[in-house]
């Protein structure tokens, strides 16, 4: 399949996390046949990689309670605070190129991977990576951007314009821009990164979160970043519009943790989709069992659920109201 000018295995992508981070980890997601793995993210900043040293995660069951380490479920949500690989640029180098020897033989490829801080180093980078990786992922929608000043994310349309235009012109390989999901209009965004030279987009990065634990702190102790199964529809959301709006190859990201939920992003419109918290709970090995239930899916299933939603204008009444069976069992009594 070709995604973007990149040609992967299959769509279920790996997302950039601590999980790819080094090249064992790396090899751990093509030897389980991922379509392509994107590398853990590095900027040009001191500080983003310091900020790797106050990491911390916590597993949230459906009844908000965090779960003792090691014991999350598919379900749970993932509440973290996070930081950038803590590598020199020249040994990551030698990673990558490592890692996409490995891929190469299997068909999968390894992106290298850069979180925005300052869009001119990013493109400096970005240059120096083109000639180690065969695609650059630009990730100007981390959520801890507004919390850490290492790393920005970018949520007006001039900026990401901006940003995007700045890395595209130092970088001659596929390169794909990850949004925001938190934003007036990520269309316009996804529209703006198009324009400016991206080869696809990646929908939507993770949202920021916050969770007190009821004994007069807070989880984490700080702001966070926030996924879960919950964050699927919203992220189908921002995917079916870009895919009904505009021209360009999206990567569906935050929410997919089964095969089904694979499947929701492709027919939402997305061409690919990176999973990154399965693989946290389950491991590596969770990518044989995505990538057989996507096997045989038709190209023309990508964006199949858009052609049959429609805007609340074209929606006929219903014969009955649909909010009848939630309020007459409290209006029936007379109260």
């Amino acid at each position: 399949m070709d995604v973007g000018g990149l040609a992967a295995a299959n769509p279920v992508w790996v997302g950039s996390s601590e999980l790819t981070m080094t090249l064992d980890g790396i090899a751990a997601c093509v030897d389980a046949g991922a379509g392509a793995v994107v590398a853990k993210s590095v900027n040009e900043s001191a500080a983003a990689r310091r900020q790797l040293d106050i990491a911390d995660y916590a597993f949230v069951s459906g009844d908000r309670q965090v779960r003792p380490p090691g014991s999350a479920y598919l379900g749970d949500g993932l509440l973290n605070r996070s930081g950038l690989a803590q590598v020199d640029l020249d040994d990551w180098l030698e990673t990558l190129a490592s890692a996409v020897a490995h891929g190469a033989p299997r068909g999968c490829p390894v992106l290298g991977s850069i979180t925005l801080g300052d869009p001119a180093a990013a493109a400096r980078i970005g240059r120096v990576l083109a000639a180690a990786v065969p695609a650059v992922e630009l990730n100007i929608g981390a959520p801890h951007g507004r919390e850490a000043r290492a790393v920005r994310q970018l949520t007006e349309v001039d900026a990401v314009a901006e940003a995007v235009r700045t890395v595209r012109a130092a970088v001659d390989v596929p390169l794909f821009v990850k949004l925001p999901g938190q934003a007036s209009d990520v269309v316009a965004l996804a529209r703006a990164a198009r324009s400016a030279g991206a080869d696809a987009v990646g929908l939507v990065g993770r949202y920021p979160g916050f969770l007190p634990d009821l004994d007069g702190g807070a989880v984490l102790g700080s702001w966070g970043a926030w996924s879960s199964p919950g964050c699927l529809p919203m992220s189908l959301y921002w995917v079916s519009k870009a895919y009904a709006a505009l021209d360009v190859p999206l990567v569906g990201t935050n929410g997919a943790r089964t095969a089904a939920d694979v499947l929701r992003f492709l027919a939402s419109g997305a061409q690919a989709v990176e999973v990154v918290t399965a693989l946290w709970i389950g491991g590596p090995a969770m990518l044989r069992e995505l990538v057989e239930g996507v096997a045989g899916v038709r190209a023309d299933f990508i964006g199949s659920a858009v052609a049959g939603a429609r805007a609340y204008a074209d929606v006929p009444p219903a014969l009955s109201p649909a909010w009848l069976p939630y309020t007459a069992r409290w209006t029936s009594s007379g109260r």
